[in-house]
């Protein structure tokens, strides 16, 4: 393989690498893999391997010539964190692949066993990435990917409107664009999208301790009570609440004058959270702070047994922080 690089399109590429952290994406790359080797020999033999799954040597006997010359897909999940013996056994294989196998490693990328990317690289290994979809943006412009993939025409605003409704689980999202092209006859505009899905903002606990500390004492209600339905442990809520008055305390009694970057290293935050606890912190004050600290302990010790009903500690605790956000 080294002297070559292997298209995009190789579905039965000899080693395929998929890199990233989005569990979507690397699910479906491995989907794909194994649905074009099935489709070449529907007797195909899939071996999936997590990465304490492969020890020294293990590679070679699954990799080794079969009475029946079947086709297989080999797939090593957190290929990064596979240990150096092992890493030499597949950087052997990759110096000399078997043509009936398709070696599928997934890797998180970074620094962390990048001896077995670079080599997957070298190689001229299908590579496919697989990033986190952190940004809006980039989950706006899977939604436009979905529909057109499922060969239906959805409009910007309808896309926004889905992407702002599902929020930042991708499964989610990839199972709403589906749902609406399978669906919905004529283009998905944003009457269709307020008509499924109104209401199912993300309600996530950080949700929750976000609109808290803005003072926003309704949205966070609303967010705590959709949190909760959609089945959320109390305890993660407590925790993010707790979070959220910390980092508005630590900013609060951080030293003035301080470069962005200097204060994102005192405090342990980065930056983009730093100019978001500024935008929160305006109507904070110091005895706001302490009412809100207390506040989450009390709801903390109510939601790990302490109370009797979790819910109602957490709409008392929103509350509190709430008011605690105009105190200034």
């Amino acid at each position: 393989m080294a002297a070559r690089t292997t298209s995009a399109d190789d579905l039965l590429a000899a080693v395929t690498l998929a890199v990233g952290q989005e569990d979507l994406l690397l699910d479906r790359v491995v989907r794909d893999v194994v649905a074009a080797a099935r489709a070449a020999d529907a007797d195909t033999d899939v071996r999936d391997l997590a990465a304490g799954e492969l020890q020294p040597g293990t590679l070679a006997e699954i990799t080794s010539p079969s009475l029946f010359s079947e086709r297989k897909v080999v797939i090593v999940r957190q290929a990064h964190d596979l240990t150096a013996d092992t890493v030499k056994d597949i950087k052997a294989y990759l110096a000399a692949p078997i043509e009936e196998i398709s070696l599928v490693l997934l890797h998180a990328g970074g620094a962390k066993g990048k001896g077995l990317l670079d080599a997957a690289r070298k190689a001229g290994a299908r590579e496919v990435p697989c990033p986190k979809m952190t940004k809006p943006a980039d989950r706006l412009a899977f939604a436009r990917t979905e529909f057109r993939a499922a060969g239906r025409s959805a409009t910007p605003g309808a896309c926004q409107a889905l992407v702002d409704a599902i929020g930042s689980d991708l499964r989610e999202l990839a199972s709403a664009c589906a749902q609406l092209a399978a669906d919905v006859e004529g283009a998905v505009d944003e009457a269709v999208v307020a008509r499924y899905y109104t209401g199912r903002a993300e309600a996530s606990s950080f949700t929750v301790a976000d609109r808290a500390v803005e003072g926003r004492t309704a949205d966070a209600l609303e967010a705590l009570r959709w949190a909760l339905a959609t089945g959320v442990a109390p305890v993660l809520v407590t925790s993010a609440l707790a979070q959220g008055v910390r980092a508005i305390g630590k900013l609060a009694s951080a030293p003035g004058g301080m470069r962005q970057a200097d204060l994102a290293r005192e405090l342990g935050m980065p930056p983009w959270k730093i100019d978001r606890v500024r935008q929160q912190m305006r109507g904070w004050s110091a005895d706001g702070v302490a009412v809100a600290v207390r506040a989450v302990a009390d709801a903390d010790a109510a939601v790990k047994g302490g109370g009797d009903d979790p819910a109602y500690a957490l709409e008392k605790a929103v509350v509190a922080i709430a008011r605690a956000a105009r105190s200034r």
